[in-house]
């Protein structure tokens, strides 16, 4: 009995010419052009490496305004001691969106006590001259009271020299306090102390940020830099380079009234992007509003080819 031979499913190579192809050279020379494109574009168009700030170099190049932020810290009168959440219970200062507190809604998250915080823990932890331990006692046994005139008799001591050392008065041990502390910053020990957090790792700079916006010295920084919020900061990068520029929408708001003289800028504005965004994914469901590109016919003018090919072949089977 013959044994019948099934014909192959695979069909006959077709008759095209071939020619050899090296996929692993064909990649490794798009690798590296692709590098060498990358690190020269790079090297061309990046953001400029611009040392960080840091409350040593804030203490080296303007201890007069180190000194005198120091103080409201101490006194608790600075931007930070006065936020409210999420770093203190401070009333009325939080951000609301008409009767809605936002800014308290979340709580207390992050508690900061700028006395304590920034100034008094770091000077107990450092080591100490006697003059400093015995400052650090005479203010812990004072009541609070004292320790508000203190401050305030010494930042407006500070005011009226104009940035050099007042005329000594009775301000109690706050001048031995922020003279050590000064000297603790420009050491560079003050940084590490604000990050302190029993981890070997240390990687919270909320402290020392929070320390620095409170001074005038880093809004100086970034006010040349354009980065200043009425200098559309918030979309721009370090230097006359091109930022992030799909944050236009939201800036922009900061620009106009009444949202640029507002304390609660913050609140109105994200409230007005959410209903912006809103607003947009609610386009497909709003009658009239979904019926414009319809009206417009803006999409045959995308897909012009696809239409062209649907007229043709009407046009064939008529």
């Amino acid at each position: 009995m013959k044994r019948r031979h099934r014909e192959s499913a695979v069909p006959a190579p077709a008759a095209f010419p071939t020619r050899s192809y090296d996929l692993v050279k064909e990649f490794t020379i798009a690798l590296v052009v692709v590098a060498l494109l990358t690190a020269g574009l790079a090297a061309v168009f990046s953001s400029p490496d611009v040392k960080p700030v840091t409350l040593a170099s804030w203490a080296r190049a303007d201890g007069a305004d180190f000194t005198a932020t120091a103080v409201t810290e101490l006194g608790g009168t600075s931007g930070t001691a006065e936020y409210g959440p999420p770093y203190n219970h401070t009333p009325g200062a939080a951000q609301k969106l008409g009767p809605v507190g936002l800014q308290s809604a979340a709580g207390v998250r992050i508690p900061v006590d700028t006395a304590n915080d920034f100034v008094l823990r770091p000077l107990r932890d450092a080591p100490e001259p006697p003059a400093v331990s015995a400052a650090l006692a005479t203010w812990a046994g004072a009541p609070a009271a004292r320790h508000q005139a203190w401050t305030s008799a010494y930042s407006d001591a500070l005011t009226k020299a104009g940035g050099g050392t007042p005329a000594k008065d009775d301000y109690g041990p706050v001048r031995v306090l922020i003279a050590r502390l000064l000297g603790l910053a420009r050491s560079g020990a003050l940084d590490g102390e604000l990050q302190a957090e029993g981890t070997f790792y240390q990687t919270d700079y909320t402290r020392p940020l929070l320390f620095l916006s409170d001074g005038s010295y880093l809004e100086s920084l970034a006010r040349a830099e354009h980065l200043g919020g009425d200098q559309w900061g918030m979309m721009n990068e370090t230097g006359n380079y091109p930022g992030q520029a799909w944050l236009w929408l939201y800036t922009f708001w900061y620009q106009i009234a009444p949202f640029k003289s507002s304390g609660n800028a913050d609140a109105l504005i994200w409230g007005l992007m959410a209903l912006l965004s809103l607003s947009l994914m609610l386009v497909p469901f709003t009658p009239g509003v979904r019926s414009v590109p319809r009206w417009t016919r803006v999409h045959r003018l995308i897909w012009r080819t696809y239409y062209r090919e649907q007229a043709v072949e009407r046009d064939r089977q008529e």
